[in-house]
């Protein structure tokens, strides 16, 4: 099969987490040879952000984002986040990951804290002109309407858990899924991309977990098999699924994220 006409990007992994500490470089590599030429490395905290940019220094196929995970409820912890984003806006592909989560969120003083955090991040975004990453497990409609309704414009739905009616909306605005490779065994995930424009498709792998098999660690080489499962569900080539989501990745990050050859 000869060589795909773009590189792929892993448009969400947490590739800072410990469970890469031993190996690393060689997790890399392995996203190399299977055809990826950029990792979006999101974060949950301070801690990771600046870890971020470290290995950015060493990896340069790593795209170094920032964000302060949902279930961190402080404005303290927030407003020092949106410190580091302002000073490191130069060298970040996106904010991220940001946003809504009522799995583990569900006392209503909670919820309505972590919504503020959420606007302020929504806001530094279109400020800063940066894209947003977005978590919203079990908070899917709630997280797509206070984006719409705080006017977001560069916005990528990770791993979006919801039904594709809660995902309409954000279709019609503009906004980005990405699908990870948990799809093979997702039926939500197959339901999904089914019935999703390929048009606002992207792909991620959400490292180290969301992996085609539960058991194992995930890692970016397994974007491979977002691609196989959106071009069966879709029934169309791989080929097909690589250009399309290549081209969503560019109008969402630019044409350095999309890393043609």
């Amino acid at each position: 099969m000869a060589p795909p006409k773009f590189r792929l990007v892993d448009t969400h992994a947490h590739i800072c987490d410990s469970d890469f500490d031993r190996d690393r470089a060689e997790v890399l590599a392995r996203a190399r040879r299977a055809g990826v030429g950029a990792v979006i490395a999101v974060g949950e905290n301070l801690s990771d952000a600046g870890k971020n940019l470290e290995l950015t220094k060493m990896y340069p196929i790593l795209k170094p984002a920032a964000g302060l995970y949902p279930a961190h409820l402080d404005l303290d912890q927030a407003g020092e986040m949106e410190d580091f984003i302002r000073k490191n806006r130069s060298v970040l592909a996106a904010i991220g990951e940001v946003g809504l989560d009522y799995w583990v969120v569900k006392k209503e003083p909670d919820k309505a804290l972590q919504k503020e955090i959420f606007k302020r991040f929504i806001e530094l975004a279109k400020a800063l002109n940066l894209p947003l990453n977005v978590h919203s497990r079990s908070a899917g409609r709630h997280a797509v309407a206070l984006l719409l309704e705080n006017n977001a414009v560069r916005v990528q739905m990770h791993a979006f858990d919801g039904k594709a009616g809660a995902a309409l909306p954000a279709v019609e605005a503009g906004y980005f899924f990405s699908i990870p490779p948990s799809v093979v065994r997702s039926r939500q995930k197959q339901k999904l991309v089914k019935q999703l424009p390929l048009s606002c498709l992207l792909i991620e792998t959400d490292s180290p977990v969301l992996g085609p098999s539960p058991e194992e660690r995930n890692e970016p080489a397994n974007i491979r098999h977002c691609v196989k499962a959106i071009a069966a569900l879709k029934g169309i080539s791989e080929e097909a699924v690589i250009a399309a989501v290549s081209d969503n990745t560019e109008r969402l990050y630019g044409e350095l994220i999309s890393d043609r050859k």
